[in-house]
């Protein structure tokens, strides 16, 4: 460096390899924290699990026209992780099928659940009232019951699709 340059120049040409002065290496990782959490979304705390669904040749109440989707949840035993209400120690598995109209609407939640499922927010561990960890759903409902009654989870409700598509996009799955 030639002489007419200051020590300035010179203190501030240590920090181009890529650390920078320490006040700005904070709001960079900072700023690449806030980016990071974004994209990932919010942190999961659903275990590991498979979902499939079939078409089932029989009508849902509320919706004589259409065949059934439904849609099976397996979730074998495991041990919880730091996510878990009690990390290091096993909780049981679920089995579950929920059931939609295999109608245009119900197939797009139905895509909509599977992008859920996939980002890991439809289910949880959470201790139950026997006081045993278990997998339960979250906030997104599902209709587990192809015929008794919206008040158990169940058919008829004619205001169920828009209710689950709406909890979605809340929870920003569109």
């Amino acid at each position: 460096m030639g002489s007419n340059q200051s020590s300035d120049k010179l203190h501030c040409n240590r920090y181009l390899n890529g650390k920078g002065p320490p006040s700005l290496r904070t709001a960079v990782s900072a700023a690449n924290d806030e980016v990071n959490r974004v994209h990932r979304g919010p942190q999961s705390s659903q275990p590991e699990g498979q979902m499939t669904w079939v078409v089932l040749h029989r009508d849902l109440p509320g919706f004589p026209d259409d065949n059934t989707i439904q849609i099976n949840y397996i979730f074998p035993d495991g041990i919880q992780t730091d996510k878990h209400p009690h990390p290091g120690q096993p909780y049981g598995g679920l089995r579950l099928c929920a059931y939609l109209p295999d109608s245009r609407e119900g197939k797009k939640v139905l895509k909509l659940l599977e992008r859920a499922f996939y980002q890991q927010l439809l289910f949880t561990v959470s201790t139950n009232t026997d006081g045993k960890d278990t997998i339960t759903t979250t906030s997104i409902p599902l209709k587990t019951q192809p015929d008794v009654g919206s008040e158990v989870d169940g058919y008829p409700d004619p205001d169920y699709l828009k209710t689950v598509k709406q909890t979605l996009r809340d929870q920003g799955i569109e």
